[in-house]
Parts: C-alpha cells; structure tokens; sequence
C-alpha cells in the first residue's frame, strides 16, 4: 500500500486539518500518517483556541514516521509561525521528501489573514520552492501575486507568474468568488504537454457545507501522488472526490458543515 503523510494542525470537530486529510487519505487508497502543528478548539462555527506544539516536538514527529514508514507523498496545511515552516523545509531537505502538496493557508476566503507577515515570507522563502505543487485560494495567490485577480484571465497570469517566482506547479482554486469552483493547474514544466496550463472545470454543487474543502482537496491530491498518477490526472481524480463528497449533501453542525469524506465507501 502507498503511503501519505499531513503535516498541519488539528480540528478537534473533524471536518478539516489532519482530520480531514486522515479521512482523505483513507479514502483515496492510502495508508494516511500525520505530524501535528497544532491543537485547535474548534467547529463549524468557528476556531475558538489554538495551541501550537513546539518546534522541536514537531521535528520529532516528522523523524518517527519518515525513519520508520516512508511517505510515498506529503501535505502540509496551516503552519503559522516561522519555526514550525523551518523545521518542515529543514526536513523535506534532510529526508528527501518527494511529492509535496502545499496549501499555503495564509488568507481566508472572506479575506483575512491567518498567519503573521514574519511567517508569511518565511513559507515563500523556505517551502514553497520545495513544493511539487501549490494549492492557493484566490486571496492568496493574490499575496504571492503581489496585485488582485479579478478574471480567468488573471488567474491564468497569477499562476505563471508564482511558478516563475518559486519553481513549483500551481493549482489556483477559482471558487465562488471569480466561478464555479472552476480551478487552473500551471505546471510549468516544458517536458509536458500540458505546459501552458489546464483548466478543471467544477460543477455547481448547491451545497452550503463547505468546511475543510482545501484541506480535503490537497490531500486527495497528495494520495493521488503516492498512487504514481501524474499531476493532471492527480488533480483531476482530487477534483472527482471533492464533488462527490458534497453531492453527498451531509448536514452537520450550525455552521459551515463537513464533507462527507467517506461517501465512497460502498
């Protein structure tokens, strides 16, 4: 069996974080292993603590698991301080950690910010040139972009503009705010066909129930990955599961609910 290890914080309801990413994994045919950045109170009406392990607990965990049983792929999620960012990059490179799919989760949809300045240019320093690939929503990519993304078209320019910066392929998220969930992959790489970019185009799913979708779909597309698919096609099967996984229409909480990560489970 191929493996996957998240490397992110904790949701102690379950429907984002490592939670979600352990769900997603298993769900995708892999065996799921995670290293937590930190604990969170919180459910889908919002975070109400945060307490953050220390670095060098953190560098511990990675070691146990990649010495032991050896990721064939790995995500990071929500990383909020420069030390945390320090000690995963230090162990990407130590380790030789192949695969890495960054949701650099600096900005949230409404707009606010997440992560400190400081930490924020650590992870454009520090992770994001080790990525295989890089999975923005529209605010963030506009902070790596350094200008707003209005359009398709903008997109398309954002996404070329951060491969050239960091090195890595980008996956810019449309979402509701510019479409219909239709996203754009930039792998900027010559070698591949599909250089110049691919649109996934999402269908509209009337689903208000949207907890933890980034963090679902980073996975799925780390799994994918692991699995040997290529990253189009990785994308593509990541894109497929997200969609059933709101067709399933479950009803959680008072909030923003969860996905049903499971809903392919026969």
């Amino acid at each position: 069996m191929k493996t996957a290890l998240t490397i992110a914080g904790s949701d102690s309801s379950g429907g984002a974080g490592i939670q979600a990413d352990i769900k997603t994994m298993t769900c995708n045919g892999v065996f799921a292993m995670s290293a937590i950045t930190a604990l969170t109170a919180q459910n889908t009406t919002g975070v109400t603590a945060i307490k953050e392990v220390e670095p060098e607990f953190l560098k511990e965990e990675i070691k146990a698991v990649v010495t032991d049983i050896f990721p064939d792929a790995v995500k990071t999620g929500m990383v909020s301080s420069t030390p945390l960012i320090k000690v995963i990059s230090d162990s990407i490179k130590e380790y030789g950690l192949k695969n890495l799919v960054v949701d650099p989760v600096m900005v949230a949809t409404s707009g606010a910010k997440l992560i400190s300045d400081e930490a924020i240019e650590t992870l454009k320093k520090e992770l994001l040139p080790l990525a295989t690939v890089i999975t923005p929503n529209i605010p963030e990519a506009e902070v790596l972009f350094g200008r707003k993304i209005t359009n398709e078209k903008e997109m398309e320019e954002a996404a070329k503009k951060i491969n050239e910066d960091y090195g890595c392929a980008v996956l810019l998220k449309g979402g509701h705010s510019l479409n219909d969930a239709n996203d754009f992959l930039y792998p900027g790489n010559e070698d591949d066909k599909s250089a110049e970019g691919i649109w996934f185009y999402g269908k509209k799913i009337n689903n208000p129930n949207t907890h933890g979708t980034g963090c679902t779909l980073s996975s799925a597309i780390a799994s994918n990955l692991a699995k040997g698919f290529s990253l189009a096609e990785s994308v593509k099967n990541a894109k497929d599961y997200i969609s059933g996984a709101l067709e399933a229409m479950l009803d959680l909480g008072k909030g923003s609910g969860p996905l049903a990560h499971n809903w392919n489970i026969k």
